[in-house]
């Protein structure tokens, strides 16, 4: 499977920062020594132009993106600092993504370890997402005519309200979002399909709920290729999570999603979305078990 990433990915934060930076590279190398992937399925994205992040973003915020001039306020909702490094941070992990739409529209399937930035809004970045690199990938598809339907898989423990808000007048877009019902963000534009959790959800009745609406999305949606936002914030423990899923369950949900969209001949791209497990080890490890599941399925 082509996997894309950059060293670029790991930017420095303050000191305690609760955002696990290191996780990206730390799950490139797991990849990697388990021979998930090989060095050479390893692509490094360049910097996404700003013209092409104007698919999903207004100038006034890319404007301030770029110049460094977000206001306080902007700086809070976001939750990172910002620095040049995040900026270059942020374009390369939104190429990444596109990058991961197009070897998947060849190959089937494909992945970018990062992206999944599902909270950042037309105006402003929020919740540690910068840019919306689902959104900028599924209209730069569309554009190009690579791709006319896309179906966006949100399976992070909170609420894709980017996307939600984002892909809601483009005709071609079904977003599905399972979360939970009592988690961030407070404000939440309606998604193709929302189906809320209450807190504690494990795994059975986790894996029913994604039984009962997955094919459906796949039905309404006929999708030419389908973004998985696997995020692992659902499982136990899980500083901001509030579910309940077991690393078997884990492994189920991601098998279902993947056996879903191979089943259909559905171009399936992988991005990571969230996780904060006990440390950065332990959140790209589970963040691993989706490419675990494509080797034994034989995927990639």
């Amino acid at each position: 499977m082509r996997v894309h990433f950059h060293d670029d990915y790991v930017v420095p934060l303050p000191e305690g920062h609760a955002f696990p930076m290191r996780k990206f590279r730390i799950l490139r190398d797991i990849l990697l020594r388990e021979g998930l992937v090989h060095a050479e399925d390893v692509v490094a994205p360049p910097e996404a132009p700003w013209e092409l992040l104007a698919l999903a973003h207004s100038a006034d915020y890319l404007a301030s993106l770029r110049d460094g001039t977000l206001s306080p306020e902007a700086v809070r909702r976001l939750g990172l600092p910002w620095s040049p490094a995040l900026v270059v941070r942020s374009r390369r992990a939104t190429m990444g993504t596109l990058m991961a739409a197009q070897a998947a529209l060849e190959q089937g399937i494909a992945a970018n370890l990062a992206g999944g930035t599902h909270h950042a809004r037309h105006g402003h970045g929020e919740g540690y997402c910068v840019i919306n690199d689902v959104v900028v990938a599924v209209r730069a598809l569309a554009r190009t005519g690579r791709a006319s339907r896309a179906l966006v898989i949100d399976l992070d423990v909170h609420h894709g309200n980017g996307n939600a808000e984002l892909l809601a007048a483009d005709p071609g877009a079904f977003t599905f979002s399972m979360h939970g019902a009592r988690n961030y963000p407070l404000q939440r534009p309606p998604s193709s399909l929302d189906i809320e959790l209450p807190d504690g959800t494990g795994d059975d009745q986790y894996l029913a709920a994604l039984d009962a609406h997955l094919g459906t999305c796949f039905d309404r949606a006929r999708p030419q290729v389908a973004f998985y936002l696997a995020g692992v914030d659902v499982v136990a423990g899980d500083r901001f999570g509030r579910l309940a899923l077991s690393r078997d369950g884990l492994a189920a949900r991601d098998r279902r999603v993947l056996e879903a969209a191979s089943r259909r001949g559905v171009p399936l791209v992988l991005v990571l979305a969230g996780g904060y497990a006990r440390t950065a080890e332990d959140t790209a490890d589970l963040h691993a078990q989706v490419h675990r599941q494509a080797r034994v399925l034989g995927l990639g």
